[in-house]
Formats: C-alpha cells, structure tokens, sequence
C-alpha cells in the first residue's frame, strides 16, 4: 500500500514539473488549462473570469469565478461572442452569440529573447450592442512578439446595459464585467509570462469609450499603468444613453410581462424569459437600417445602487479631478462619421439613394441617428437643432449622393470630433498625467463604410475603423499594400512602446507626441499614408 502511494505522489509529482515545463499548460487557482500552439505564437482562449450570468445572475453585477476544474480545461476554442442582435449579419435574423460567454483569451508570442512580455489588454468595440473578442485579430501584433494580447468578452445590448435608473436594476453590467476581467488579469496574467505591472489598457470606438469609462474609477491604477482609447470616449453623445429607464418599461412590455410599473417585478420577469427572445426583441427599437446604433448602453446609475460603477456623470468626475491618473492616448479619424452615415447610400429597390428619404424625413430622422432626441425639453427644441444642423452643414441644398460629404461630417462631428475638443479641454483643465491625441488620414480602399453601404465607388475618406484594422485587423498582413504595412507596423511599434515605456512618452514612427498638459494649444499628431506630423492648432480639423 505504501509503495502504491508512494508512486501515485511521483505521477503526480511529475505532471507539475510536466506543467510547469510544458508551454500550453498554464495553472491558475481554478486548476490547469490546456492552450494551442500557432506556430508563432501560443494562444488560451475561452477562460472564465465569472460565473455564467444566466438565470438568477442575469442584469446582476459578475461574480468571480470560483469552480474548480477537476480536469484540465481545454482553453483551445475560440471566445463566443455574447448573445447580441449584430449589425454585423446582413440577413432579417441578426441574432448572435450566447448568454454564457464572460472570458478572456490570452495570446502570447514565441520570443527567446524575452522571459516575461508586457500586456495588451484589448476592450472591443460595438455601441456597446454587437462585436466581440473573437472579431478583433491579433496576428499583427503578435508577429512582433514584444507584447501579450488579452481580450475580453462581456455582456452587451439589453443584457449588458439594461437600467430602469434604480438600485432594482442599476444597468452598466457589461462595464461591471470588464472590471472584473481587469482584476482576473492583474491577478492571473503573471501565470502566463506576462507583466502585471506593465499593462496597457487598449480600446476602440465602445472600447475606447469602455477604456475611458474605466478610467474614470480612480484605482484604476492598480490594473492599468497607461491607455489608449481609439475613435471613441465617454463624452460621445452615443456612449451614456438617456431616456433608458423608458426603454427598460417599453422592453419588458415588448415581452409580455405583465406588471411593468415595478422594476423588481420587471427583473424578475425578464430573469424568467429566454435571453434569446430578449436580445431579439432589439429590432422593436430600431427606427430604420440599425438606427439608433446604440440602445442599450452605459448609464448613470443611482447612488444607492449595490455595486454601482458610475454614478456622476463622466463630466462632472472629469471636472471634480477624481479619475485615474495615467498616460492616455486619444484619437479621431477624419471622417469617423461614416459609422454610421455610410448606410445612407445603399441603393434602394427604386435605383435611389437612401440620402434622399431625409429631404422629407431629416426632422424624423436625424435626432435618433445623432443621439440628441432624449437630450431636449420638447419636439420644437428638437425640430428647431434638426434645422440649425442642416442650414449650417448644407444651406439650402438638398439630400443626395452630391451633398453626402457635408452629411458624413456632420455624423462625424457630433458622434466623434466634438466630444474630443470637449474631453481635451477638460483634461488640459484638470488632468495632471501626460495627454496625448492623434487625426488619422489614410482612407482603406475597402473599410466599414464600404461594407455599409454594400458600394465600392464612393471615395468615403479616412472613416471609423480604418486604423484600428491596421493594428488589430482579421486580415492577414500579406492582404496590405505596402504603405498599409508600413503604417501598420508603427502603429504596433507605437503600442509595444506605450505598454513597455516607465514614463509615459509615446512614439509614432519619427514623431514624438507631445503631452497636451505642457501647452496652450492643442498638440495633435497627424497621421496620414505619407507620415506624421505634429500640429500645434488652436481648433481641431
């Protein structure tokens, strides 16, 4: 008997040092998982970080993680994406994903030259309604190899966002959730050769908003030591949602329960309804195409809320100095506004533009694609901004394929560069930590705008997305052409530099960006196919 023990505790013995030699198998407090080898790099993807946030835990604050796996978890599929109704599905049906989809995936490359990396960890985008972790790559970045990739799921649409603006049903779970996945990786990532003081935090659009949003919690510093926040920020009139407890009584109504004047008796209904049915009832909500793109989204919640993440709005914590201190990057492209404006030139059934249906429904229209109809007092204030916009972006023309460029600059200064000059001068006001912005313009020959509106004949400009795909794109590198690579190349460069730096000084290329705190003016980097060139401007272009 003795000697059978005895041999049971060297197997065992042996499959530690095993794990603890072997690459793929990593071991973490719930047990040991098993990753995949691609050749350059090593990937473990699909980890929970919290319990499934179905049945009594949906439209509740994440809980860790805490079951124990008796087997080695096979962290070999890649993320799910979370149920979400998906402008990214072309057909009538655009329901995606699952309710159980809370985890992270960790990419790390093959260097020799290094024994520990610093860590990207990446909040992906989606007006906070669609996307997911496995729809950013990772590839280009990785072919590096100086920097571990982190991506994290969480909840979106009604699911993540959900508020009837009290302490019932508080809503930003889907933010709750990222939080939760920052502490996972500060704890964890060590476990996988990462560097827990060494973390970028990394968003675009929704994520770049998400990254700010998580900023403006003052620990943040414990998790983070700098960030970029990519097309996208909390002052975005699309990124904190009014007129949500509305929503949250007209959803419940939607779903046949019956007391809806109680926001316990709504939770506990819709806790009772298929999730599936839920998130499809997103359709109910959309006035025409996928507008508003944003319905369900972060929310000020009420200060008795248990759990609560933000209860000021973002301004105001901005101006009362109590947010996170670190480096952070911010950006806008030049025609950012072809998200969602692009649409309005699908062809229709009759060989016209969609463009045109807004010379008779610019005053219907116009106050939910630009996220101000829930901002104003009354139809005549709404009706009275709707004229203003169009006398002074189009005068007296009219809506069509010739007047499209003025249109999409309006989408992109109201959904985009506005909140960027608000969000500059309340950082130069009260921020103490280095500040850095940066314009993009170099258009992609086949972008977002393209796909929206299912055309590749309009020169739409440098739109939404068009970086981003050079950093973390789904594409492969060899599908670029060579001044794509290029710019694709200093745009990781730029990151590893950022995640790797011990004082916050950022690099693009042959320019060095200058920290807006030390100067009146703004301070902008321009980025276009032919370089970069730092601006010192009184007003953004």
């Amino acid at each position: 008997m003795w000697h059978w023990l005895t041999f049971l505790s060297f197997l065992h013995f042996l499959s530690l040092v095993a794990a603890q030699t072997d690459p793929l198998v990593v071991e973490l407090p719930n047990g040991r998982i098993q990753g995949r080898d691609n050749g350059g790099y090593y990937s473990y993807e699909s980890i929970p970080y919290a319990e499934p946030p179905v049945a009594e835990l949906r439209f509740e604050a994440p809980r860790p993680y805490s079951q124990q796996w008796k087997h080695v978890f096979d962290a070999t599929q890649p993320p799910e994406l979370c149920l979400q109704w998906s402008i990214l599905v072309d057909e009538d049906n655009k329901l995606m994903g699952k309710e159980d989809c809370l985890t992270v995936s960790v990419y790390k490359p093959k260097n020799e030259n290094r024994k520990s990396f610093p860590v990207v960890v990446v909040i992906h985008g989606g007006a906070f309604m669609f996307g997911g972790a496995a729809e950013v790559g990772h590839e280009m970045i990785l072919a590096h190899g100086n920097v571990i990739v982190v991506k994290v799921s969480y909840r979106l649409g009604p699911l993540g966002f959900l508020s009837t603006g009290d302490a019932d049903l508080p809503g930003n779970f889907g933010l709750k959730d990222q939080r939760l996945a920052l502490n996972w990786i500060k704890d964890n990532i060590a476990r996988f050769g990462g560097e827990p003081e060494n973390i970028l935090l990394f968003g675009q659009s929704a994520g770049g908003a998400s990254v700010h949003l998580q900023l403006l919690q003052p620990n943040i510093k414990q998790l983070a030591k700098a960030a970029i926040s990519i097309s996208g920020n909390a002052l975005d009139p699309w990124a904190l949602l009014q007129g949500y407890k509305q929503r949250a009584f007209e959803l419940a109504k939607f779903m046949g329960c019956k007391d809806i004047n109680s926001s316990s008796e709504i939770k506990k209904c819709l806790k009772s309804k298929d999730p599936k049915d839920i998130v499809s009832a997103v359709r109910n909500f959309l006035v025409i195409g996928y507008v508003p793109f944003a319905i369900f989204g972060p929310v000020v919640e009420p200060e008795d809320a248990i759990d609560s993440f933000l209860t000021q709005h973002p301004e105001d914590i901005m101006k009362n100095s109590n947010f996170a201190e670190i480096p952070w990057l911010i950006s806008y492209t030049t025609e950012d506004g072809g998200f969602n404006a692009a649409m309005l030139l699908e062809k229709q059934p009759n060989g016209k533009e969609l463009i045109e249906e807004l010379n008779n429904r610019w005053k219907e229209l116009a106050p939910d694609f630009l996220f101000y109809r829930q901002s104003m007092n009354s139809v005549d204030e709404i009706d009275s901004y709707s004229n203003n916009l169009k006398e002074r972006y189009l005068g007296n023309r009219s809506f069509n394929l010739d007047t499209y460029c003025d249109v999409q600059r309006i989408f992109t200064d109201i959904l985009f560069k506005n909140s960027v000059t608000k969000l500059m001068d309340l950082y130069k006001k009260h921020g103490k930590s280095p500040f850095y912005a940066y314009i993009y313009d170099f258009p992609s020959k086949k972008g977002l705008a393209h796909w929206l509106s299912r055309r590749n004949d309009i020169n739409f400009g440098t739109v939404h997305c068009d970086d981003f795909i050079l950093m973390f794109g789904l594409q492969p590198n060899s599908s670029l052409t060579s001044d794509e690579r290029t710019v694709s190349q200093y745009f990781v460069q730029m990151i590893e530099g950022f995640a790797q730096s011990s004082t916050g000084v950022l690099n693009y290329a042959n320019c060095k960006f200058k920290n807006n705190l030390d100067h009146k003016q703004i301070q902008l980097l321009s980025i276009t196919r032919s370089g970069c060139e730092n601006l010192e401007i009184d007003v953004l272009p």
